[in-house]
């Protein structure tokens, strides 16, 4: 009688540790949330920030803050692989060497998608230099798509039928955001802006296509292989730095010489540099708690932050109607590009 008496005090204790477990869950998800949100909005609008600041002396060299964020990849990435394998470092030593030195074929794969996003990279800030925060962040959505379709040609994957609906929604958004508005001023300031936009938006558009072929093709390689993701964000990084310092002297070589790789440093470009160093790798940590519509509303909530910066502190941005349509139907895309639908309960059930 006894045991029959003490045997419903488990379910309580089960159903309480449940519930703990899952108020913990939605913390973690909620913090995952603000992390993306924070990171996505910071990077964007600091960037522009830095790019749009009138100061004296030289602005700062785009190339030299790609390869100073490359240097601060790969000393991040070294002390997390020290940290989680627990070496010495002599054994980091061994292993760095192993992995890396040890296997060029492997290494040399990584070449592609660095030379790739170094260019990505650069492209974002000649975007950023001529859109604002808002129009560059909607129109960079279209990521989405690129990325979608080099899924399909090189990974074989299938999108559902209301994917390739989502994807067509994406364009029309983004098409209504660039839409040409009537502005004022003289027929020289609008050529001036039109000309401005276009070079932005060539940007963006060929650091979307970098992005789709790059994010694919380095998804490939890490489904290929079982090396860490670390050890490969480091070739990746190294690759990077390569390809980067040979862009900065090709292309900005005199200004180098004249003034110096760090010219035009401060804060604010420190922090720019930073939070691209650091962008990819706090994703990459926070995604794991973050299902796909989380990160849905991680994109809708930066946008609209990122409007409400520019137009009340950047002052760099006015909103027509067409942009607003433009940018709900964008929102729209994200959240039905990435919504996934539960199976039937009773054919869910697997024995």
């Amino acid at each position: 009688m006894r045991q029959s008496e003490n045997a419903p005090s488990a379910t309580p204790k089960g159903a309480s540790s449940d519930m703990v477990s899952s108020s913990h869950s939605k913390r973690l998800k909620y913090l995952s949330l603000g992390v993306l949100v924070l990171q996505t909005t910071s990077v964007v609008l600091t960037m522009r920030y830095s790019r749009t600041l009138k100061e004296d002396g030289p602005r700062y060299l785009a190339s030299s803050a790609v390869v100073s964020a490359e240097v601060i990849k790969i000393i991040v990435c070294t002390l997390i692989v020290f940290l989680e394998n627990n070496l010495s470092l002599q054994a980091m030593n061994h292993l760095l060497k192993e992995e890396i030195v040890s296997r060029p074929l492997e290494t040399l794969k990584l070449a592609i998608p660095a030379g790739i996003y170094t260019l990505q990279n650069n492209l974002l800030y000649v975007a950023l230099s001529n859109l604002d925060a808002v129009t560059y962040q909607v129109t960079y959505q279209l990521k989405i798509l690129t990325t979608a379709l080099f899924s399909v040609s090189l990974l074989g994957r299938r999108l559902k039928l209301y994917q390739w609906l989502s994807l067509l929604l994406l364009m029309a958004g983004v098409t209504s955001v660039q839409w040409p508005t009537e502005s004022e001023g003289d027929s020289e300031q609008k050529i001036l802006s039109a000309s401005t936009q276009f070079v932005g938006l060539m940007a963006v558009l060929m650091a979307c296509i970098s992005s789709g072929f790059a994010g694919v093709y380095f998804e490939k390689i890490l489904k290929e292989t079982k090396q860490s993701v670390w050890v490969r964000n480091i070739q990746l990084s190294l690759f990077g730095f390569v390809f980067g310092t040979v862009g900065m002297f090709v292309y900005d070589g005199g200004r180098v010489a004249q003034s110096g790789i760090f010219q035009g440093y401060n804060v604010i470009t420190c922090m720019v540099v930073v939070l691209q160093a650091f962008g990819g790798l706090v994703v990459a940590v926070v995604i794991k708690y973050a299902d796909n519509i989380l990160k849905g509303f991680a994109t809708s909530l930066s946008i609209i932050v990122s409007t409400l910066i520019s137009y009340f502190l950047l002052e760099d941005f006015q909103p027509s109607g067409v942009f607003f349509l433009g940018a709900v139907l964008v929102i729209a895309a994200t959240f039905m590009y990435s919504y996934e639908r539960k199976p039937v309960s009773g054919s869910a059930v697997k024995i």
